[in-house]
C-alpha cells in the first residue's frame, strides 16, 4: 500500500489517541469495577504518569538502537494493548501496574514519532510537525463522539476497548509495516552528553514554553466541564460544550498551522498563539455569561495547540546533542506539568474558586512570551 512516510506518522499519533482517549472516557465504569472513590482512582492512573516519566528519561538509546518502525510496532500496538486489558484487571493495583508499563511505551512513542516528523520534515523542505500532533488531537475529538455514544448504548468496557484495539491492531499492522527510518539531520556534530534525557540550561526556554502549552491543555480538558457546571449551572450538553470546543478548535489549529509556520516563522506563530491562549484563559477567567467562557475555551484550544509542537521542533534541531535526548528531556519536563496540573489547579478551585485556577495560568503564559525568542524567525527545513 503507497501511505507517504509523514501520512504513517499522522495515522500512528491518530491511533494512539484513539486507545487513550477510549480508556479515559470510561473512567466512570472502571471506577466502579474497580470499586474505589475519586482519590485512589487517581492514585491508580498516576502509574501512567510514572511510567513515562521514567521511559522519557532512559529510552532515548534504545529508541536510537531499534529504530523508528521496530520501536513504533512495539510502542503503538503495544500500548493500544495493554490499555485494553485494564478492564479486565480486577484490583487497583494490577490496573497500576499495567498503566506504568503502557505509560513505558507511550514515553518512547512520544519520543519516536516527533523525531522522526522533524526527520521527515527536513527532507520534505515543509512543514508537518503541528499537523502530525494535530492528528492525536482529532484521535481524540474522534474517540470522545464515539465513547459518547457506545456508552449511550451501553457496550460494555471490556468490548468497547477490545473493539478499538483489534481496529488499532489492523490499521497500525499496516501502517507501520511500510514505515522506513529516515535519516538524521545533516547538521554540526553534537557533543556526545550521556544517555539520560535531563533538560540542559539552553533547552530550558524551550522547556517553559511547553509547560505553558501543556498547563492551558490541562486546564481546558480537564475542569471545563466542572467549571461550567459550577460557576453557571449549565446544563449537561451546554456545560460538555467546553471540552468540545476545546478539542475542536486545537485539532483544527494543529491541522492548518504548518503552512503558517513555513511563512511567518516559529517565533512569530508562537506568540501570536500564546497571546491568543491568554485571551481564553482570561475571558474564562471574567466571563459574565455562559457563552463568553465557551468563547474562551475555543480560544484556548487554538492558542495552546501549535506551541508544544513548535517547541519539539526546535528542540529536535539543537545541535548540542542527540535529537532523541532534546526531545526526550522538553516532553519530559512537559509532561511533569500535564501529569500535575489537575490536582494542583484542583487544588487551587478548592481553596480560591475554579475561576482563579484559570488565573494562574496567566503568568506562566507570560514567562513563555518572554522565551520564544528561543524559536527560530524560519522554520529549519531544508537538510544542510
Amino acid at each position: 500500500m503507497s501511505i507517504q512516510p509523514q501520512h504513517r506518522i499522522y495515522i500512528c499519533f491518530f491511533l494512539f489517541a484513539i486507545s487513550m482517549g477510549a480508556m479515559l472516557s470510561r473512567l466512570p465504569d472502571l471506577q466502579e469495577s474497580l470499586q474505589v472513590d475519586k482519590s485512589e482512582l487517581g492514585l491508580t492512573l498516576i502509574g501512567a504518569a510514572i511510567g513515562a516519566l521514567v521511559s522519557l528519561t532512559f529510552s532515548s538509546p534504545l529508541i536510537a538502537r531499534f529504530g523508528a518502525r521496530k520501536t513504533a510496532f512495539l510502542t503503538v500496538l503495544g500500548s493500544s494493548g495493554l490499555l485494553a486489558l485494564v478492564p479486565w484487571a480486577g484490583s487497583a493495583p494490577l490496573v497500576f501496574v499495567i498503566l506504568f508499563c503502557e505509560g513505558l511505551l507511550a514515553g518512547a512513542l512520544e519520543i519516536n514519532l516527533n523525531v522522526e516528523i522533524d526527520r521527515i520534515e527536513a527532507r520534505l523542505g515543509k512543514g508537518v510537525m503541528n499537523r502530525a500532533h494535530g492528528f492525536w488531537s482529532l484521535g481524540f475529538f474522534v474517540t470522545a463522539l464515539v465513547s459518547a455514544a457506545l456508552r449511550q448504548a451501553e457496550v460494555p468496557v471490556q468490548l468497547h476497548l477490545g473493539l478499538t484495539f483489534a481496529f488499532v491492531l489492523l490499521v497500525g499492522s499496516i501502517t507501520i509495516a511500510g514505515m522506513r527510518n529516515e535519516p538524521a539531520r545533516q547538521t554540526a556534530d553534537h557533543v556526545e552528553a550521556g544517555h539520560i534525557a535531563l533538560p540542559t540550561r539552553g533547552l530550558l526556554p524551550l522547556c517553559a514554553i511547553g509547560i505553558a502549552a501543556f498547563l492551558v491543555e490541562g486546564a481546558g480538558i480537564d475542569w471545563s466541564a466542572i467549571y461550567m457546571r459550577d460557576v453557571f449551572q449549565s446544563v449537561p450538553f451546554i456545560g460538555g460544550l467546553g471540552l468540545t470546543l476545546f478539542t475542536f478548535f486545537m485539532a483544527a489549529t494543529r491541522l492548518f498551522a504548518d503552512p503558517l509556520v513555513d511563512r511567518f516563522g516559529s517565533r512569530t506563530v508562537a506568540l501570536v498563539l500564546l497571546l491568543v491562549s491568554a485571551a481564553g484563559l482570561a475571558a474564562v477567567w471574567l466571563a459574565p455569561h455562559e457563552y463568553v467562557a465557551l468563547l474562551g475555551f475555543a480560544l484556548m484550544g487554538s492558542g495552546c495547540s501549535a506551541v508544544y509542537p513548535l517547541a519539539v521542533s526546535a528542540a529536535a534541531q539543537r545541535t548540542d546533542r542527540a535529537s532523541h535526548l532534546n526531545v526526550a528531556a522538553i516532553a519530559q519536563m512537559s509532561f511533569v506539568v500535564f501529569f500535575l496540573a489537575p490536582p494542583l489547579l484542583g487544588f487551587i478551585a478548592e481553596h480560591f474558586g475554579i475561576r482563579s485556577s484559570y488565573l494562574v495560568c496567566l503568568p506562566v503564559i507570560v514567562l513563555a512570551l518572554s522565551c520564544v525568542r528561543a524559536l527560530s524567525t524560519q522554520r529549519k527545513l531544508a537538510l544542510a
